[in-house]
Parts: C-alpha cells; structure tokens; sequence
C-alpha cells in the first residue's frame, strides 16, 4: 500500500502530510472553506515559518496567541481566516497535548473500533462528525490504519471506489473527480 499522502499537490508539503500524523490533522481541520490544495499545505507553511521540519504539538500549543496568529497571516496566509485558523490549531493541539501527550498518531494508535476511533475524532477541537468520518476515511484508504468496522464508521466517506472526499485523492486525476462529485452534491444532482 502507498501511504503517500497527495493532498496538497505539492511534493513538500504532501511530503510532510506523509511522514507526521500532526501534519495531517491539521491539514484537515484547515480544510473548509478554501481549496483542499491551500489547507493541506497549511502544515507546511507553519512548519516552515516556524523554521522546523515538522509540527510540534507542544511548541504550537504554547506559542503566544497573537503571533501564532501573525505567523499564519504572514503572506501568502495559511487560511482565507488566518486568525480564526490560527486559533483552531492551537485548540486541536492544547487538546493534543493533554490528552494524549501531544502525540497526533496515539488518537488511533491501538484503537479497536472504528466506532472508538470515529469517537476520538469527533472529540478534537474543530472535528465535527463529518469531518471526523472524512480523516476516518483518510486513515484507512490512505495510511492503513484499520480497525475493525472503520468503513461502517466512516460512513459514505469509507466506500471502496468512491471520489466523495480527501480520503480519495491519491492525485490530480482523483482530486478532479473529487471535485466534480463535490459539484454535482451543490448541485442536487444524482
């Protein structure tokens, strides 16, 4: 299984998303309301200002409110709401770091259930359940982590063969279907 995420489309930024759970988390939490393309290379961009290779739940969680948020207004922005945005990511971290001791990748290390996984995404500051059902989806398809049931928990989102979310983008090809069949549900269409 190819575990490469190709989320941003572009080689570093989807480099990151690949190799750093935190990343990927916090690519989906960016993910409304601008281009899939700009929020997954968000991560990056912070990364990158921050002067790291990778994201640090504790370092984002207890950076200074106001220049975090600078930092994500900096040109180009990290979000069409740099501010608000900046606000979530230090939320999803804080949460990160007291709950699971800012390991991203321990929220669906050894999880049973998709039922138990869905349930700990939803609890992430910014998951709703949709949201939570996409990353679920994303898990799965894209990075192998299975638990038993995690289709059924994610939903639609978790059908094999379908071009409905992130959890189908493997490239430009499928990211276009994705956002064909995004257009089609505005629509109303079948």
């Amino acid at each position: 299984m190819d575990r490469s995420l190709r989320l941003a489309q572009q080689p570093d930024a989807d480099e990151l998303l690949s190799r750093s759970p935190l990343a990927a988390l916090t690519g989906m939490l960016l993910d409304q309301q601008v281009p899939m393309e700009w929020a997954f290379t968000g991560p990056y961009t912070i990364a990158q200002r921050l002067g790291r290779d990778d994201l640090d739940a504790h370092e984002i969680a207890a950076y200074d409110p106001e220049a975090f948020a600078a930092l994500c207004a900096q040109k180009p922005a990290v979000h069409r709401y740099p501010g608000s945005m900046a606000k979530r990511v230090q939320q999803l971290c804080q949460y990160l770091v007291e709950h699971y001791d800012g390991d991203a990748s321990a929220v669906w290390r050894d999880v049973d259930t998709g039922t138990e996984l869905l349930r700990r995404l939803n609890d992430l500051p910014g998951f709703g359940k949709q949201k939570a059902q996409i990353f679920l989806a994303l898990l799965g398809k894209r990075l192998g982590v299975r638990p038993q049931g995690w289709r059924e928990a994610a939903g639609s989102y978790g059908e094999e063969g379908s071009y409905r979310s992130a959890a189908d983008i493997t490239g430009p090809e499928s990211l276009e279907k994705v956002r064909a069949f995004k257009q089609a549900a505005k629509r109303g269409a079948p």
